[in-house]
């Protein structure tokens, strides 16, 4: 079992910067490779980015890859997501997720572990 939590969430303005958080609890965060996603009201969840195990490959939505970067720190078992000139349409609950197997997967029944999510809400 591994427990992610994020956080960093909350209110910006258009072109503002976030950066969120996810820590993992539990099972050796080596193991596994990490990913976020987002979900706006209405829609499916979509793939933002993805990380290796070592942090050595990175993968992202191709409308994404400008904008933010995804990194993660093993020592302290969380992934990162820096996010900038953010955009209205970038408004969603945004997830981690921790994938065993496949590293970078845009599909969400690659992963074995979700968090909660934490809301991302840009003003206009």
């Amino acid at each position: 079992q591994v427990l992610l939590e994020e956080s960093g969430g909350g209110l910006v303005q258009a072109g503002g910067s976030l950066r969120l958080s996810c820590a993992a609890f539990g099972r050796t965060f080596i193991n596994y490779a990490m990913g976020w996603f987002r979900q706006a009201p209405g829609k499916e969840r979509e793939f933002v980015a993805g990380i290796s195990r070592s942090g050595g490959s990175t993968y992202y939505a191709d409308s994404l890859k400008d904008r933010f970067i995804i990194s993660r720190d093993n020592a302290k078992n969380t992934v990162y997501l820096q996010m900038d000139s953010l955009k209205p349409e970038d408004t969603a609950v945004y997830y981690c997720a921790a994938a065993r197997l496949y590293a970078g997967s845009h599909y969400p029944s690659s992963y074995d572990y979700w968090g909660q999510g934490t809301q991302v809400t840009v003003s206009s």
